[in-house]
């Protein structure tokens, strides 16, 4: 520090290069203000904006920079959100743990503005499952055969209509069987006659490259690596190995001027993994995708391979899967849509109305990269997918073969994952009821950042808040008696929202930092005397996690001096 303060004191000049974000210009501006640096300096100081590290970029980021006063209320903001994380955390968690004592439950009980919400929804969805109770609904398709020489078949799905309200639940399933098969009584051997035909050419353009979250995910569903194994790995990737570039980004676009280092980096990627050696070959790097736009970059870009080229045997198998998955979907961009046309028509038959889709696909694109069609069966909109329709024109009057009738049973919501878990913080917003709160929490980056949420999760692992069944994450019985224990808004993501909306509006100066803490103080302590009085019976009993206490450090005697023998 001393040496900083140094040359501090020498320049002529300073320039803030920190991050460009919330916490980046805090951090920096906190320094500049510890180093006593004050007067015609510190109005002098000017912002560097870089989110690209290639050198171009930062050279045309060092030739745009403005003053760093325009960033204080950017500054104001981070300072706000510290101070009212630490307040929340600290008052609720120790008036919660003073609480948990006194039923017997010894452990630390954290409460954070992001970790609580996190735990809530585990436990929310814990106990939708238990309290699910299965039920058969019913579908009825009915095969359907052109009447031309060929007698092609293929298979219609039944739109049950309104006056079939009475047998069928909220989300539009037929609860009774006796309709289901009244309706394949009714419609076998009759003519079904085509009312719409819609077919409609698409294409559907590579997936961005990965954000950290978006990397968290899919290595969660390929691999069943847990958030925090893939930013570990990750993160050895880029400083030991230094093959991908910064991991902890939030982005999932490029600057256009990453687009002229593809062949450099696509040669890296063949020579690490032969494996990729022909989807190097097939790529196009004068192809460029939606991915490449500067106004989409914010504090860092897109995680993609380096230039660096390696080989695959100095990487961990971990490592090696997490590279490939990253180089993958960097490839992706540098090859075409894939192609498809979309196919639906509706058939009345005996006065009931089907549909049935197609999907025929005109070109793989990047599906030849990374994945393949969706066999045939029921697609996304609960229609029937076929391989492919016969050529059909409206009015055409085609014969119903049989109808079918299938039983199925609701199923219960799914257990989070590590995929699931991080989606959910991701998308926290489909998690708010209020639409004005909603709007905020889609416009931010949801629960936590992209570098805390793994660390969130592991946090509520340790506390023994959750606990892993297989892939499943669970709650514990303390976690459970936590939430139950909380306020309830406390245990939503709407205070996030709410904080979320008053920060931004602080960054474009229509809200102000007294203004925040002064409503934050009142509501917070309302929270802790609600807290205080509330005993949190259902820990009662349950074992709490182990208090690792720090061994006070050794006094080391000092040595007594030996007298040298005359």
């Amino acid at each position: 520090m001393g040496i900083l303060r140094k040359l501090v004191k020498q320049a002529d000049s300073l320039v803030h290069a920190g991050d460009p974000d919330r916490e980046g210009q805090l951090l920096v501006d906190e320094l500049i203000n510890y180093l006593g640096v004050k007067g015609a300096k510190k109005n002098g100081i000017q912002r560097v904006l870089i989110s690209d590290l290639n050198p171009n970029a930062v050279r045309r980021s060092l030739s745009q920079l403005r003053s760093n006063r325009e960033f204080i209320p950017l500054s104001t903001s981070a300072l706000a959100r510290s101070r009212a994380d630490w307040l929340y955390g600290i008052n609720l968690t120790r008036a919660c743990t003073l609480q948990g004592r006194k039923v017997g439950y010894n452990g630390v009980l954290s409460v954070g503005r992001v970790q609580t919400p996190v735990l809530g929804l585990v436990v929310r969805r814990d106990q939708e499952i238990e309290a699910f109770v299965s039920k058969p609904f019913y579908d009825v398709l009915a095969l359907i055969q052109t009447q031309d020489d060929q007698k092609q078949q293929f298979k219609a799905k039944w739109l049950p209509s309104e006056a079939c309200q009475p047998h069928m639940d909220e989300e539009g399933r037929v609860l009774s069987r006796a309709l289901a098969e009244n309706v394949v009584q009714r419609i076998e051997g009759k003519p079904a006659t085509v009312k719409t035909l819609e077919s409609k050419p698409s294409r559907q353009s590579p997936p961005l490259p990965f954000s950290l979250s978006a990397l968290q995910i899919e290595a969660g569903k390929r691999f069943g690596m847990s958030a925090k194994q893939v930013l570990d790995h990750a993160q050895s990737l880029y400083e030991r190995h230094k093959v991908i570039t910064y991991p902890r980004s939030d982005s999932r676009h490029l600057p256009l001027e990453q687009h002229d280092m593809a062949s450099s980096v696509m040669g890296a990627i063949a020579k690490a993994n032969t494996a990729l050696d022909k989807a190097v070959k097939a790529a196009d790097a004068h192809l460029k995708s939606k991915a490449f736009n500067d106004k989409k970059v914010d504090a860092h870009h897109a995680i993609i391979p380096t230039a660096k080229a390696i080989s695959a045997g100095r990487l961990s198998a971990q490592e090696l899967k997490l590279y490939e998955l990253i180089a993958r979907q960097y490839l992706a961009q540098f090859y075409s849509d894939h192609l498809y046309t979309d196919t639906k028509v509706t058939l009345d038959i005996a006065g009931g109305q089907f549909r049935a889709r197609s999907r025929m696909v005109r070109e793989l694109g990047w599906k030849a990269l990374l994945g393949r069609e969706k066999k045939s069966g029921e697609g996304d909109t609960g229609d029937h997918v076929s391989e492919h329709l016969p050529t059909l024109s409206v009015g055409q009057v085609l014969q119903c073969i049989k109808g079918e009738c299938l039983e199925k049973q609701t199923q219960a919501p799914k257990a989070f994952t590590d995929a699931s878990l991080l989606a959910a913080m991701t998308g926290i917003a489909r998690f708010v009821s209020d639409s004005e709160l909603r709007k905020v929490l889609k416009e931010t980056d949801g629960l936590g950042t992209e570098a805390t949420r793994a660390g969130i999760i592991e946090l509520l692992f340790k506390r023994r808040f959750l606990t892993r069944q297989g892939k499943q994450i669970r709650s514990t019985e303390a976690g459970r008696g936590l939430i139950d224990s909380l306020p309830v808004q406390t245990t939503r993501p709407d205070m996030t929202a709410q904080w979320e909306a008053t920060l931004n509006a602080m960054v474009s100066r229509t809200a102000h930092y007294k203004d925040f803490m002064g409503d934050l103080i009142p509501g917070l302590t309302t929270l802790v005397e609600k807290s205080s009085t509330t005993l949190p019976v259902a820990l009662k009993g349950v074992k709490s996690a182990p208090i690792k206490r720090r061994k006070p450090k050794a006094v080391k005697k000092p040595r007594a001096k030996k007298l040298n023998a005359k």
